[in-house]
């Protein structure tokens, strides 16, 4: 039980991950993030069905998916830049509508099957347990993610410079920072790992039409538990919703869905009070 809730919850992390940089660094409230993520999946799922190596089509899912993210930022998501919190949220939500009908019109209603490579559909022996090595790799691949992200944006000079645009973008761009081509780029990872997030976790959430609505509650809930642009608290936040949420259904077949509201209710107040003292 306890594995199978980690594995969730690192696929809940790879998707949430890049809202966190949006949301928690930029400032940008991209309620489309969910759309990001459909998008990869979906690409990846289709691509794999051309007979691509499924590490590869996942590779070129999230390539295509960032690279549509730069545009994106450039058409569209500039704009918003300053913006209040409405604007954002009703464009963005917008943006997810315009996907939900392109995806039900070029893939149909029904859900898109996910079908894993034998080499990760096989299943192996921890213990007195049986768990899938599907499931094993995510939580490997959510540790190389968190350590690689967190040394990006910690302790390179990318994240110093994103940091020093998003609070003064005025002064940053006195000391010589592109802060319009660290935004794009910026954006570009996030949407990146949207996408990412979206094609490797397609076996557990699967590939439908509402997919960005269907998520977007759980991806809110992780970033809100994990704090502004905290990378090491978006990942523990993401594991304890997948643990709790695997084991609330599991065991409350019927209440299970809204125990991690009830886990949300409980941490915001210890949030308030935690920015209260920083």
């Amino acid at each position: 039980m306890l594995l199978y809730g980690v594995s969730y919850g690192v696929v809940l992390f790879t998707i949430s991950v890049g809202l966190t940089v949006t949301l928690g660094l930029m400032r940008v409230m991209n309620l489309a993030h969910g759309a990001l993520a459909a998008a990869g999946g979906y690409t990846a799922l289709a691509l794999a069905g051309t007979a691509l190596p499924y590490p590869l089509a996942i590779a070129a899912a999230t390539i295509a998916v960032a690279a549509s993210g730069v545009v994106l930022e450039r058409l569209v998501i500039a704009r918003l830049y300053g913006a209040s919190e409405l604007d954002q949220a009703l464009l963005t939500i917008g943006l997810m509508f315009v996907c939900v009908a392109a995806l039900n019109w070029l893939f149909g209603p029904a859900v898109m099957p996910a079908r894993l490579p034998d080499f990760l559909a096989r299943s192996v022996i921890v213990g007195d347990l049986t768990i899938q090595l599907y499931r094993l790799s995510m939580i490997a691949l959510g540790a190389v993610l968190l350590a690689g992200l967190w040394a990006v944006f910690a302790h390179t000079g990318f994240g110093a410079r994103l940091r020093a645009a998003v609070d003064n973008p005025s002064m940053a761009g006195v000391v010589g920072i592109r802060v319009p081509a660290l935004f794009t780029a910026a954006f570009c990872l996030g949407s990146g790992l949207a996408a990412f997030g979206g094609a490797v976790g397609a076996p557990m959430l699967p590939m439908e039409p509402t997919y960005p609505f269907r998520y977007l509650t759980l991806v809110l809930v992780v970033v809100s538990l994990a704090g502004s642009g905290e990378i090491i608290g978006c990942a523990i936040a993401a594991i304890a919703v997948g643990i709790l949420d695997t084991a609330a259904r599991s065991y409350l077949p019927v209440a299970g869905g809204f125990t991690i509201y009830l886990l949300l209710l409980a941490a915001l107040p210890w949030q308030q009070h935690r920015k209260g003292f920083a």
